[in-house]
Parts: C-alpha cells; structure tokens; sequence
C-alpha cells in the first residue's frame, strides 16, 4: 500500500509513521524537513512546503497514492487547497480534525462520534468543523474519498500534558504552588501517540472508513488533579502543591489560555471508542498515563536544554495566586 504523509515527524504522526513503516507500508512524507524528530528509516523524503501548491505538485508529478494524510490542516481554506491536490491522486484521503469539535460543554456522556459539532469558545475547534463540513460536501458531492479522524489529547514523551509545559514541573519542584482549573474534578482523557497510531494506521486503506469519523483515545479517565499528580510523581515530587482557580478567572488573565480551558480542557470529556475498535479491531490502548509520565520526565531530565521555563508565565501564576491569597 502507497501512503502520502503530509508532515508525519509530529507528535501524534511520527509514532504513525513508525507503525506503517514496521507493517510494510511504502510510506512517502512530504514536509519541509525542519522538525524536531527524526525521519524513520525506509520513509520516502519529498522536501516541499504544502502551503506552495507548486512545489507539492512539481515534488508529486503524477504520483498516486493508496491513502493521503494530512496532518496539518487547520482552516477551510486549506483544505480547499487539499482538494484541489488530491482529487483524482488518491483512494483515501484522511483529515486530522480534532474532538475538541465536539459540543462543548457536552450534554451527554460518554461522547461519541455522532455528538454534534458546536464549539463556542474556541475558534481552533471552530475551523476544524469547517473543515470537516467542507470535507463531507465534497464527499456527498463528488465522492471524495474523505475519512475524518478526531485526536483528543494525544502525547508523546516531549509534550508535558498543560499550558506552561515545563515551567510547571519546575515550581513543583521548588515546592511552589501550581494552578489547575476549577477543582480539578474534571475528567478527561489523554492518549499515548503509539496507542493512537494503532487506530490510525488500521484506518488506512479501510474500505469501511471512507465518509466516515472516528474519533481514537484511550479508555483510562482521569481527573486533573490526578494528572498533575501523576507527572509530579513521575518529577520525583510527592505531593504537589495544587492551586485551584476556576477557568473564568484564568481567562481574564490570559485570553489564550482561557480559551484552551474554556474551549476544551475545563469540561469532563469521556469518549466511547465502539467505532474505532469495530473497524480496527486490533486498538487496544495500553500505555496508561503513569508509564507516560515517567517517559515525558526521563525525556526531559536527560537533557537540561528540554528544561525551558518560561519567565512571563512564572510570573503569571504568581500575580494570579497573589490576587487569590494563595
């Protein structure tokens, strides 16, 4: 099976890109070669910048592929371009939405991939949908191969799992308080990128996929409170100091921050994988978050330049605890 990776050395795609490699696919990335992690040997390199549609058709020429992913479509206008490149170059054309789409806060749980689509606070979650709602028309209209795939909270060892990355890991170890939104009962749910590659790459191909969603996670639900435990653990701190600061008055201080927690983290998110497993029988999430924590730690700790802290940030937590008498 030929497959096109747009991008693929990312978080989530280049434990995608590993997997297909490992089970035999001809797997060709298209990217312009300057991210952080490193090409997986027996991956094809085409060096193009996707946002130069010249340069991705001369890089192309009158290839085809088995499956198309892109991994960096964020805006309608994007995925018009994509349209416009792969209609007629591939059987299968696989868009990176996100579950943040999902109605927000949702009314019912646990989520499944026929909750609506309705996301007023975040306008990320909001270009996503119009992208799977121009997507869909292409499909219904032209039947383009499309099939849509919803990541949540999707990790790897480099990617600490809240705003401030480093930094907070870093006050926890000074014994400084740390914030965590409302009172940290909130459930949500965080996947390890080798556990989603399963459901990604068995999408692959899969007849049963085209002009149909599926979101992939794990099924371990966590609280917030259990999260920033688990990687304070993993930091070598055995009790945290938690703040709690509920997401309106974070939002005040930091609109970007806000909307990340308004938008998304700040709801319990629970997500029912019945679609997934039926058409990839073989995802079976294993990786629960302790043993990712203790990866994301051991990946930092090697090296003091991953340590960054962020000043500005450090300093806004402590006007925001200083404002709460905390």
């Amino acid at each position: 099976m030929k497959v096109l990776f747009i991008g693929g050395t990312g978080v989530i795609s280049s434990a995608c890109s590993e997997l297909a490699l490992r089970r035999g696919i001809a797997l060709t990335l298209l990217n312009r070669g300057t991210g952080i992690r490193p090409v997986p040997e027996g991956a094809e390199i085409l060096r193009a910048d996707i946002g130069d549609a010249k340069q991705v058709r001369d890089a192309l020429a009158d290839r085809t592929f088995d499956a198309v992913v892109d991994w960096i479509v964020f805006t309608p206008d994007q995925a018009e371009r994509d349209l416009s490149l792969f209609r007629g170059r591939t059987g299968q054309y696989l868009f990176i939405g996100s579950a943040s789409a999902y109605q927000t806060p949702p009314a019912l749980l646990p989520v499944t991939e026929s909750t609506p689509l309705d996301n007023p606070f975040w306008a990320y979650s909001r270009d996503k949908i119009a992208c799977e709602d121009r997507l869909i028309r292409a499909y219904r209209e032209e039947k383009f191969p499309v099939t849509i795939v919803r990541p949540s909270h999707t990790y790897d060892r480099t990617l600490l799992p809240f705003t401030g990355r480093y930094t907070v890991v870093d006050r926890m170890r000074r014994g400084k308080p740390v914030i965590v939104h409302g009172d940290g009962t909130s459930l949500w749910t965080l996947t390890h990128h080798r556990d989603f590659a399963v459901g990604l790459v068995g999408l692959l191909g899969n007849p049963h996929a085209i002009g149909e969603a599926f979101h992939i996670t794990s099924d371990e639900i966590l609280t917030w409170n259990q999260i920033y435990r688990t990687v304070a653990q993993a930091a070598g701190v055995a009790e945290p100091r938690l703040a709690h600061i509920d997401s309106g008055t974070l939002a005040s201080h930091n609109p970007d921050w806000g909307a990340n927690l308004l938008g998304d983290k700040s709801h319990s998110m629970i997500f029912d994988n019945t679609k997934i497993r039926r058409a990839v029988p073989d995802f079976h999430p294993v990786i629960p978050f302790h043993q990712g924590a203790e990866e994301i730690m051991a990946w930092h700790d090697a090296d003091p330049v991953r340590r960054v802290v962020d000043p500005e940030l450090d300093a806004l937590y402590e006007r925001i605890l200083s404002g709460h008498g905390r």
